[in-house]
């Protein structure tokens, strides 16, 4: 485990938030089949991360309810039924795009649908974050999340922004844009509601 690593587990517990560690995608599902009690109803937020890391997979074979927003063929009323139901789930799990050497998360969402449940409503929120996306402070996180990873989110999800276009933000006003909640979770008041778990990989973007 390397030293910033090491530096944000020790931030994100100072900060009320669980940091635990994972040195692959392995370890990490054995730490949520640990985190998250049979029968548990379990709703999650986009996250190129779980997929990679089948987590999604593992939530849909396992012995969980799980509120599966990405099944083929879901209209639109559907997934707002699954998006309000996720805040009375017993756990919500997503990603994040960006996390602090501080131990703070930084998001941006296009409808807050994803961040929303983060701050307030399930019990318990796991974050899964590699170690690619841990940044030196909010300056550098907020930089990282609108540079890199919107961009790139707005060409998976084939907005016709201009940042699919051009690589870059340029802060648009497009109506496809989906930079729209900018929120920073620097400290949790329930201790250890959010555990934030660090894969030694590189994952999302």
């Amino acid at each position: 485990m390397d030293e910033r690593i090491k530096k944000t587990m020790k931030a994100l517990r100072d900060n009320n938030i669980g940091g635990y560690y994972a040195e692959d995608k392995n370890k990490l599902l054995e730490l949520i089949s640990e985190f998250i009690k049979v029968g548990s109803i379990i709703g999650s937020g986009d996250s190129v991360t779980l997929e990679q890391t089948g987590v999604f997979e593992y939530l849909r074979k396992a012995d969980y309810v799980f509120l599966d927003k990405h099944k083929k063929g879901l209209s639109s009323e559907e997934k707002r039924e699954i998006y309000l139901k996720n805040f009375s789930a017993d756990t919500f799990i997503t990603g994040t795009n960006a996390i602090t050497m501080n131990g703070e998360l930084f998001n941006i969402d296009g409808n807050g649908s994803r961040v929303a449940p983060m701050i307030y409503g399930p019990k318990q929120v796991i974050v899964v974050v590699g170690k690619n996306k841990i940044t030196k402070d909010v300056k550098e996180a907020i930089y990282r999340t609108r540079q890199i990873a919107a961009p790139l989110d707005a060409k998976r999800l084939h907005k016709n922004t201009p940042c699919v276009k051009l690589g870059y933000c340029i802060d648009c006003k497009n109506l496809d844009r989906i930079c729209n909640d900018f929120v920073l979770i620097s400290r949790q008041f329930i201790k250890n509601r959010i555990k934030v778990i660090i894969v030694d990989e590189v994952l999302g973007y």
